[in-house]
C-alpha cells in the first residue's frame, strides 16, 4: 500500500535507537524526509548513515541535545523546512515510591513527558492546519491504559499529555483541516532499555513473556510500521485515540 507521504517532512524525537527509531526507519521507507533528534550526536549520526542507506532519495537532518531544552527544539524547528508530521518520544522518568519524590522530581517529568511535545505541538499544528494536512504521534506508554504502581511519575506525566490532546485533537480547525493528533501506547518492546532492565536473568524474561499473550517482545519494526500508518494520507478519520499496542497484555475489554 502506497501511504500517500512521500516528500512530507517529519520531525521524530529520541530517534537514535529503539521505537523512535523503527518510526523513523518505517516514514523514511515510506519517502518521507526526516529531522531526527537523540540526545546522543554519535549514536544519532550512526542512524542517520543507516536511514539514508535505507532509503537513497530521502533527506535526513540530525539535530542532537535534549529536546527538553527551549535551545534543541528551536533548533530542530529550524532544520525541518515544515513539520508535515511530528513523533513525540521520550524515554520516562525513574520508577519508585512517591514518598521519595519532591518537587524535583515531578517538575522533571513533566517537563519531559508532558509539557515538551505541547511545546512541540504547540509550534506545528497550525502550520499543518494551513496547509491542510498534519500528523502527530506521541509515543507514550501501556501505562496510560493500565497504571504501573512504581511508574507515578509516569503515570502522571503522560496521564496529563494524554488529557490535553483528548481535546486539542477534537478542536475543528485542526480535525476539519485533516490534522491529527493520536497515541501510541507501547507494551513490552524488544529494546535496549527492556533488555538493560532484564538484564541477563532469563527466569525474568520467561515470567514476563508469560504474561503476554503473543508469546513474545514486539519489535521496533512492526511498531515503526504501525506509526508510518497512522501518518498516511490513509488515517484521516483516526483523531484522539491512544492506541495500545501490547501483544494482547492489557486484559480488559475497552
Amino acid at each position: 500500500m502506497d501511504l500517500g507521504i512521500a516528500g512530507r517532512w517529519a520531525l521524530v524525537c529520541a530517534a537514535s535507537k529503539g521505537l523512535g527509531k523503527g518510526c523513523a526507519r518505517a516514514l523514511a521507507g515510506e519517502g518521507v524526509n526526516l529531522v531526527i533528534n537523540a540526545r546522543g550526536a554519535e549514536a544519532l549520526e550512526a542512524t542517520a548513515t543507516e536511514l539514508r542507506r535505507h532509503a537513497p532519495g530521502v533527506e535526513v537532518r540530525c539535530v542532537p541535545g535534549d529536546v527538553g531544552r527551549t535551545e534543541v527544539r528551536t533548533a530542530l524547528l529550524a532544520a525541518c523546512p515544515q513539520v508535515d508530521i511530528l513523533v513525540n518520544n521520550a524515554g520516562g522518568p525513574p520508577p519508585g515510591d512517591f514518598r521519595a519524590w519532591g518537587r524535583e522530581e515531578w517538575l522533571g517529568a513533566l517537563e519531559l513527558n508532558m509539557l515538551t511535545p505541547i511545546e512541540l505541538i504547540k509550534a506545528t499544528v497550525d502550520g499543518m492546519a494551513e496547509r491542510g494536512f498534519g500528523r502527530v504521534v506521541n509515543i507514550t506508554s501501556s501505562a496510560v491504559k493500565a497504571p504501573i504502581d512504581i511508574l507515578g511519575l509516569s503515570n502522571g506525566a503522560r496521564s496529563g499529555l494524554t488529557g490535553f490532546v483528548a481535546g486539542l485533537a477534537r478542536q475543528p480547525r485542526l480535525a476539519s483541516r485533516n490534522v491529527t493528533l493520536n497515541a501510541l501506547l507501547p507494551g513490552s518492546f524488544d529494546t535496549d532499555r527492556l533488555r538493560k532492565g532484564l538484564g541477563d536473568d532469563q527466569g525474568k524474561v520467561e515470567q514476563w513473556l508469560q504474561a503476554i499473550p503473543a508469546g513474545r517482545f514486539g519489535t521496533a519494526e512492526e511498531f515503526g510500521a504501525f506509526c508510518a500508518f497512522i501518518c498516511s494520507a490513509h488515517a484521516g478519520y483516526l483523531t484522539g485515540q491512544n492506541l495500545l499496542l501490547d501483544g494482547g497484555a492489557y486484559p480488559g475489554t475497552f
